[in-house]
Parts: C-alpha cells; sequence; structure tokens
C-alpha cells in the first residue's frame, strides 16, 4: 500500500491550496482515510478525516469551518481543500490510511493509522 500526497506549496495568508492523496497497492474505498500536520517543534496534529463512504467528515478545531476533506473512491483518492489559510497552518501534510475495516474508532488519533504517505509541505506567509 501506497500514498503520495502533493499539492502543497507556497502561499499567502488567506490564501487556498488542494492538496492531494493517491492511493496504490491496496484497497482504500473501506477505509476512513485521514489527513494530519506537523510544523517543527511540534507534536503531529490531527487534520481532517472522512469516513469510508464520504459521507461523514471530522475536523480538528483549528481548522473547522476552513477545510472540506473529500474522498474519490474510482480514483482512490483523498483531497483536502484549504481556504483562508493562516501562517500558523504552516505545516508538513500527510495523509494515512485507517487500520480499521469500516469502522470510526479514535480516528483523531494517528496510532489509528497504519499506512502513511511521504508529507507535503504547506507554507503559508504573513
Amino acid at each position: 500500500v501506497q500514498l503520495q500526497a502533493s499539492g502543497g506549496g507556497l502561499v499567502q495568508a488567506g490564501g487556498s491550496l488542494r492538496l492531494s492523496c493517491a492511493g496504490s497497492g491496496g484497497t482504500f474505498s473501506n477505509y476512513v482515510m485521514g489527513w494530519f500536520r506537523q510544523a517543527p517543534g511540534k507534536e503531529r496534529e490531527f487534520v481532517a478525516a472522512i469516513s469510508w463512504s464520504g459521507k461523514s467528515t471530522y475536523y480538528g478545531d483549528s481548522v473547522e469551518g476552513r477545510f472540506i476533506i473529500s474522498r474519490d473512491n474510482t480514483k482512490n483518492t483523498v483531497y483536502l481543500q484549504m481556504n483562508s489559510l493562516k501562517p500558523e497552518d504552516t505545516a508538513v501534510y500527510s495523509c494515512a490510511r485507517n487500520i480499521y475495516y469500516r469502522r470510526l474508532d479514535a480516528l483523531r488519533s494517528g496510532d489509528s493509522y497504519n499506512y502513511w504517505g511521504q508529507g507535503t509541505q504547506v507554507t503559508v506567509s504573513s
């Protein structure tokens, strides 16, 4: 199973970016998919997760109302639309596949994910 994140870059505060996470080598349509981020010197932070069907979405408090997670199971791809970006959103963003088959257990914890992409850098300038 491989996950490839892309779409990061440098953007001014208030701008938008769309991240993509393409999966290969395994099944993704029956698993929660998540996005996490980690800034230098900080712990990994939950950003967003989406159920296997895409009907349910979950967000970290710091991004609620600004970010939107979605998925296209026909393409094995998960997206993260990031709007109204702030300098504090600067981090490496990684996508991950949940351990559990069609379960919503502890989806905000990185320990519940066993396949991770390599991460993509997002830098927001003030």
